[in-house]
């Protein structure tokens, strides 16, 4: 199965957090973790400084723990855990195919099994989908808390906190068009 994976399992890009300004690169392969970095800095010191490069294999990249905090702090800690994740075999397969694709198969699911699924899934397209079919009808006022609050908690939602929540959002909007007025 894993013959099946691209040769670039994951790349991301990222600006460092504030007060730097220097652009990172973090690229996962079928057996290598390559970060790179680019000191951008008007400092007459670093004006000669060249773009630098690190790689390592999967095994070496999960005993590195200083490169691994650099990364957690630039990327933050859930991308720092997927690529650990793909540095040790576990390839989520799920998370490769197409949202659309995704959300039909799920929709063959039963209810009590969406609710396991609950657990581990955030996407929004698979919610509304989940919504649109459990409920007789979704009204625009539903649609609309759901942008607010996401279709995952609109859904597990009981209909007594769904009702109370509509009449909130419905009296701000009251109260921002007052103010407009």
């Amino acid at each position: 199965m894993a013959s099946l994976l691209p040769e670039i399992l994951f790349e991301s890009s990222e600006q460092a957090p504030s007060p730097s300004k220097d652009f990172h690169q973090i690229l996962v392969t079928r057996t290598e973790v390559i970060f790179r970095w680019w000191k951008i800095s008007l400092r007459s010191e670093f004006r000669n400084t060249k773009p630098g490069e690190l790689k390592e294999s999967h095994l070496d990249f999960v005993d590195d723990t200083t490169l691994q905090a650099q990364i957690a702090i630039i990327f933050g800690q859930e991308t720092l855990n997927y690529i650990l994740n793909l540095c040790q075999g576990y390839y989520d397969y799920l998370e490769r195919l197409p949202d659309p694709l995704l959300v039909y198969i799920l929709s063959f699911l039963d209810l009590e099994d969406i609710a396991h699924l609950a657990q581990i899934s955030n996407s929004d397209n698979l919610w509304e989908h989940i919504v649109e079919q459990s409920c007789d009808r979704v009204t625009p006022e539903m649609r609309a808390l759901a942008l607010d609050i996401g279709w995952k908690q609109l859904f597990f939602t009981n209909k007594l906190q769904l009702q109370l929540q509509l009449r909130r959002m419905k009296k701000r909007q009251e109260e921002n068009q007052d103010l407009v007025d």
